[in-house]
């Protein structure tokens, strides 16, 4: 179990690595400061924050998921899907500017987390709950891409 967690937060923080490179010091560019923005975005601290616990729960969730489904490639299929629509988003975003796309692609992201969290709900009953941060955190940040497409 512990060597699946560590492999699945390698995995993970991967993925985060890989989205802050595309990301850069695009957050603080002329592009998006003049974005018009959600009332409810976070401040910037609180992404890095939010994305390092969700990652953490979402690798002992699929730690735990993996240990106890009899269909690992379906698993697999899935975790890989997310993974790339996951570190996908970062470059369209903030590198290429591609709002609409980027909430496409956030979307498709957040059904499939949907669809994970509840088609494995019988394998995992409460542990689903290691997911429910990675859920709302896609609702929350589905709504900010939303907005900055309506209002920009």
């Amino acid at each position: 179990m512990v060597l699946r967690v560590i492999i699945f937060l390698v995995i993970n923080f991967a993925a985060l690595g890989l989205g802050g490179f595309f990301t850069g010091k695009a957050v603080t560019a002329d592009w998006y400061l003049n974005l018009n923005k959600a009332p409810w975005t976070p401040p910037g601290f609180v992404f890095g924050a939010a994305w390092t616990l969700i990652m953490i729960c979402f690798s002992v969730y699929m730690a735990y998921l993996w240990g106890s489904i009899q269909q690992p490639k379906l698993l697999m299929l899935l975790f890989i899907v997310q993974w790339m629509l996951n570190v996908g988003w970062n470059p369209t975003f903030f590198y290429f500017h591609q709002t609409i796309l980027s909430l496409v692609i956030i979307i498709a992201l957040t059904l499939l987390v949907t669809y994970i969290l509840f088609n494995f709900w019988s394998n995992m009953h409460l542990k689903t709950l290691l997911i429910a941060p990675y859920f709302i955190w896609l609702l929350i940040a589905t709504s900010l891409n939303a907005y900055i497409v309506l209002k920009n």
